[in-house]
C-alpha cells in the first residue's frame, strides 16, 4: 500500500474533538499521554487546533495552540501543522472513516503516525486492521504507544 494522502475531505465534518489513542510521537509529544485535539475551521485555508495532555505520571492537564494549514491546490488529505511560526510539518490524513468516526494521520517520510478516534476506545478488532494497514504502508508500528486514555 502506498503511504500518501487521501484526496477528499468534509472540512465541516473533520472539525471537532479527537481522542489521541496511539501514536509514534514526534519528539514534542513524546511523554504526553490522554492527548486531546479539538480543530476549529477558521478560515479558507486552515484549522485552529486546542491540544490537552497531561505529561508522563503527572495529573495536572496542560494545553498547546497550534494551526493546521490545507491548500486547495493539494489533496485535501495534504496538509502542514504549525507549532510555532513561520516553521511547518508535514501532516497527511493518510485514513479516514467514511463516517469521521476516527482518523489516521501520517508523515511523508512514515516518522509519525497518529490514530484517532471521536471516542477515547476503538474497537480491538479495527485498530488491529488501521495498524496492519500502516505497517503496508512503511510505518515502524512496533513504535506505536498508547496515549493511555481511560
Amino acid at each position: 500500500m502506498e503511504n500518501k494522502p487521501i484526496s477528499a475531505i468534509d472540512y465541516k465534518a473533520f472539525e471537532g474533538k479527537w481522542y489521541s489513542l496511539y501514536s509514534i510521537p514526534t519528539l514534542m509529544d513524546k511523554h504526553w499521554k490522554q492527548t486531546t485535539e479539538t480543530y476549529t475551521l477558521a478560515d479558507d485555508d486552515h484549522f485552529d487546533v486546542y491540544t490537552t495532555y497531561h505529561k508522563d505520571g503527572k495529573p495536572e492537564e496542560k494545553s498547546i495552540t497550534s494551526k493546521l494549514f490545507f491548500d486547495r491546490e493539494k489533496p485535501d488529505g495534504d496538509m502542514k501543522a504549525q507549532f510555532l511560526w513561520p516553521f511547518k510539518i508535514g501532516y497527511w490524513i493518510i485514513e479516514l472513516a467514511d463516517d469521521y468516526s476516527y482518523v489516521v494521520v501520517g508523515h511523508p517520510d512514515e516518522k509519525y503516525l497518529f490514530i484517532m478516534a471521536r471516542e477515547p476506545k476503538m474497537e480491538a478488532d479495527l485498530l488491529v486492521h488501521i495498524i496492519e494497514r500502516c505497517r503496508q504502508k512503511g510505518y515502524e508500528v512496533s513504535e506505536l504507544v498508547s496515549q493511555e486514555h481511560f
